[in-house]
């Protein structure tokens, strides 16, 4: 029998965490697994019933408000993209579907514009059979990227930005939103 996994890739934005997560999706479904691809639905950057890379590559997904959305699914594998927009609410249905046997990728922002860690990574993390960090490239200095730098005034924790709202910086040049 089939056991059970958590995969985890994070990383700040403009990384390829999408990319990375369509490659998983692809290689399951061609070893014949049920892939579910889920996203949330107020992410409506790129298109509603798809995840969506910057550079515009796309993968259909059904756009849930809660994770427990997906648990009607049947799947060998679900994909979640955008976890961090979930937060902790995503852990139990997470556990759910671990459970039940069914494997779990998910990608998304592991820290905040801030400069701290999203939940609900610091669940997930630990729970993990494999986690995968990817860098993007720092916009002002070419090092590897760490964080997601807001740029753009709002200091709300969550907005769906993307192109024009955040860049990609390392952690020496990292300028952490300052919290309203």
């Amino acid at each position: 029998m089939h056991r059970a996994s958590l995969e985890v890739i994070c990383g700040p934005m403009f990384a390829g965490k999408t990319t990375e997560l369509m490659r998983r999706i692809a290689t399951a479904r061609d070893a014949g697994q049920r892939v579910l691809v889920v996203k949330p639905a107020h992410d409506t950057r790129y298109a509603q019933a798809a995840i969506v890379t910057h550079t515009g590559e796309r993968v259909p997904a059904i756009a849930v408000t809660a994770l427990d959305e997906a648990l009607a699914h049947p799947a060998d594998l679900v994909a979640i993209d955008e976890i961090n927009f979930f937060a902790s609410e995503a852990v139990p249905p997470i556990e759910a579907m671990l459970e039940r046997g069914t494997s779990v990728v998910v990608a998304g922002c592991d820290l905040d514009h801030f400069g701290g860690t999203f939940t609900p990574f610091d669940a997930l993390l630990p729970r993990a059979t494999t986690v995968t960090r990817i860098a993007g490239t720092c916009v002002r200095c070419g090092a590897p990227s760490t964080h997601s730098e807001r740029i753009v005034p709002i200091t709300d924790r969550i907005i769906v930005g993307g192109i024009g709202d955040f860049v990609a910086t390392c952690a020496a040049c990292f300028r952490p939103c300052v919290r309203g």
